[in-house]
């Protein structure tokens, strides 16, 4: 059956329901380039201010799911589970987390994406290691995980191809807060890895997608259900992003925080949210107690497995595991500037979102899909809510390579930080779970 994709765009922007055939007509039609990026695009704004139904994203995730491959994994001799962010700043928890489940004896297939809007993207991190490829044929998705346990890999030609050009059509086109969008592209790209079971991080704060718990509660519920449908059991933890995870933000020095938690050290939000995330996996996997679960997974980073795991991982999707041996090896930029305070007292306020947008200014992320991004830019967070500062204290050290997109960054964090008088309690982590 042929379609207008006019009269689809208006229909859906004046507050219409789009009929499942219509939707698979779509999906199948942008995935075989029949319809224009520019068409998509005002679908896709349409759907940001009128949402989708229940009847619509169904179908929509189906067509997605189904716009290409869908893995095979049944000679996985092993549990498959795997984990996704909604998206956040410094949200480098996925990099320690996979190889210390896969120590755990767990295959994960993590196909992870790029950098989307202000949130940084595990793909893009991974391939600050030199030589990293995050493109597998199919075909040896399953000899990997039976070898070693883990593959980190973005969708490939093949793969989900309508959820890879979507993705990357978001993030140029402002189009990527919307909740229907955010997990009709999580949950087809996870449904298609034939999985065990999936552990959800649905962020919460100014650095993230979901503003408030009540969004993100719907987001994680919309998802949830999405799993049960496809007899895939979910659960989704929701997690404080009102600052960014530890003090990394940026690509390469992500990748050398995340190499800090697998050798017993790194912040200790990033290594308590990694442990969280491991033992939710864990008992997933298995008839696993949590105290169990959490033990194997802190046994994984003491004992040297997880690390030991990292170095494989790296090794055989063709990067350089020196470079994780040595993480000065990592990509730097040639110059720091370092913000500092002019006041004193507790820090109260350090805002992701304003962090986000600062890093994506000095390169470390895309303003457009065709954007190359500077692996070596970034920030080290000095002060974060709660922490006493001094006039003259640093608030972030800034590595950049260009003089005007340090200035286009230092911008974006006027209103980054606020400090008050009176001491400031942190908010929890894990702010409410969804099963």
């Amino acid at each position: 059956m042929s379609y207008s994709m006019v009269e689809l765009i208006r229909t859906k922007r004046d507050g219409g329901e789009l009929e499942p055939d219509a939707l698979r007509w779509i999906i199948a039609e942008y995935t075989a380039d029949a319809i224009p990026d520019y068409q998509m695009s005002s679908l896709l704004m349409a759907i940001i201010f009128r949402g989708m139904t229940q009847n619509e994203l169904g179908p929509w995730t189906e067509a997605m799911l189904h716009s290409g491959d869908v893995l095979d994994l049944s000679d996985v001799d092993k549990p498959i589970i795997d984990k996704h962010s909604t998206g956040g700043v410094g949200d480098k928890i996925s990099i320690p987390l996979v190889p210390i489940v896969a120590a755990c004896g767990v295959a994960v297939p993590m196909m992870s994406g790029r950098g989307l809007g202000h949130t940084g993207g595990t793909l893009d991190k991974l391939e600050s290691i030199s030589g990293f490829s995050t493109t597998i044929e199919p075909s040896a998705i399953d000899t990997q995980l039976n070898e070693i346990g883990v593959v980190m890999v973005g969708t490939t030609e093949t793969l989900v191809p309508a959820d890879r050009r979507i993705y990357a059509l978001r993030d140029a086109t402002g189009t990527v807060p919307s909740i229907p969008l955010i997990s009709s592209s999580i949950m087809s790209k996870k449904l298609a890895e034939d999985l065990d079971g999936l552990v959800l991080d649905v962020k919460v704060g100014s650095g993230a997608f979901m503003k408030t718990v009540d969004q993100a509660t719907t987001l994680a519920r919309m998802m949830v259900g999405i799993g049960d449908s496809h007899d895939t059991p979910v659960t989704a933890l929701l997690t404080n992003m009102s600052q960014p995870l530890g003090r990394a933000v940026g690509n390469a020095n992500e990748i050398a925080e995340s190499v800090e938690v697998l050798r017993g050290g790194g912040p200790e939000d990033v290594r308590s949210l990694t442990i969280s995330f491991a033992t939710e996996m864990l008992v997933l996997a298995g008839n696993e107690s949590v105290d169990s679960a959490n033990a194997r997974a802190v046994d994984a980073i003491e004992s040297g497995a997880a690390f030991e795991t990292m170095l494989e991982l790296t090794a055989r999707q063709g990067g350089d595991p020196h470079v994780i041996e040595n993480i000065d090896r990592l990509p730097r930029a040639t110059h720091e500037y370092v913000l500092t305070t002019s006041h004193s007292g507790f820090v109260s306020r350090c805002d992701a979102y304003d962090i986000g947008v600062a890093a994506v200014r000095l390169g470390a992320g895309r303003a457009t899909k065709e954007d190359d991004i500077d692996l070596g830019v970034g920030f080290l967070v000095e002060a974060k809510i709660g922490d006493r500062v001094e006039v003259g204290d640093p608030l972030v050290r800034i590595a950049y390579n260009d003089e005007s997109r340090l200035q286009a960054a230092l911008d974006a964090l006027d209103n980054a930080w606020e400090i008050a008088d009176e001491p400031v309690t942190p908010n929890d982590l894990i702010l409410g779970e969804i099963r």
